[in-house]
């Protein structure tokens, strides 16, 4: 097993696949095949669309299948479920992100936060983000092989800036250090950022859901709030297509341009 797992990863990663995403398939394919009967992939795939499971987790499992069968030298595709329309995520208002800044109790804390909600990179980016990717002049971040291997820049405010300054004074790093470390110095991860903002979210006591996904949901949904450009807002989340942007434009957003420009009858 161990020499097939070698292979198998080696098959994954010169499909050009990220660590993380070859890791998933391993531990997939192992789970899956203890629970295929006569290496009958027909019928598990079957049994897996007619399951309560979500949609990512189906599409991701027939993925690993797909994978798996063509190093087995048996390619095959299926086809995949209608994808269920996304429903509308709940956000935070600029109020509650304001809660949960004023929870933070030290620069480092704050400096994570102001990064997370000021940028809207993803959890897994503001963990691999170096000293080196921050422009300060320009008040830009470098996102080096962000989702999809893409490389991208995003704009960040002054008040973000000003907050990583305080705290880049505050700890002694060089240029090619990450930028966030954990207690122990070490490379910091989504574990500790999950644990984070769920601290930060009972310091505010905010009865929701908080998570580090949020921030960036938030963070388009509140720009959208404020009028910015559908176009800015993809530019700024780094998406490959606007369709996935303009999921942030909720119901609330669309009632509201409704009553402005709606024309008045008697």
């Amino acid at each position: 097993m161990q020499i097939f797992n070698k292979k198998f990863e080696s098959f994954l990663f010169l499909k050009g696949l990220q660590p993380v995403t070859v890791l998933g398939h391993l531990t997939g394919i192992n789970r899956i095949i203890k629970r295929v009967k006569n290496n009958d992939f027909d019928e598990f795939v079957i049994d897996l669309y007619k399951s309560n499971f979500s949609y990512s987790h189906k599409s991701s499992q027939v993925k690993t299948i797909e994978y798996y069968l063509e190093f087995m030298g048996r390619d095959k595709k299926f086809c995949r479920q209608r994808k269920p329309r996304p429903l509308l995520k709940e956000t935070l208002s600029e109020a509650e992100i304001n809660c949960l800044m004023l929870s933070c109790k030290n620069i480092r804390e704050k400096a994570i936060l102001s990064l997370l909600s000021y940028s809207g990179v993803r959890p897994k980016e503001l963990c691999n983000i170096k000293i080196s990717d921050l422009n300060i002049g320009e008040k830009t971040l470098f996102v080096n092989l962000g989702k999809g291997m893409k490389d991208g820049f995003v704009e960040i405010s002054s008040r973000c800036i000003k907050t990583i300054l305080e705290y880049l004074s505050s700890y002694n790093q060089q240029n090619d250090d990450y930028l966030f470390k954990t207690i122990y110095g070490k490379k910091y991860n989504q574990n500790a950022l999950r644990k984070l903002v769920k601290v930060l979210a009972r310091r505010a006591k905010i009865n929701k859901r908080v998570y580090p996904y949020l921030l960036r949901h938030s963070f388009a949904t509140n720009m959208i709030n404020r009028g910015a450009h559908i176009l800015y807002v993809k530019q700024q989340l780094r998406h490959s297509w606007l369709e996935t942007t303009m999921r942030y434009i909720h119901s609330n957003i669309i009632k509201e341009t409704n009553e402005r420009f709606l024309p008045q009858y008697c």
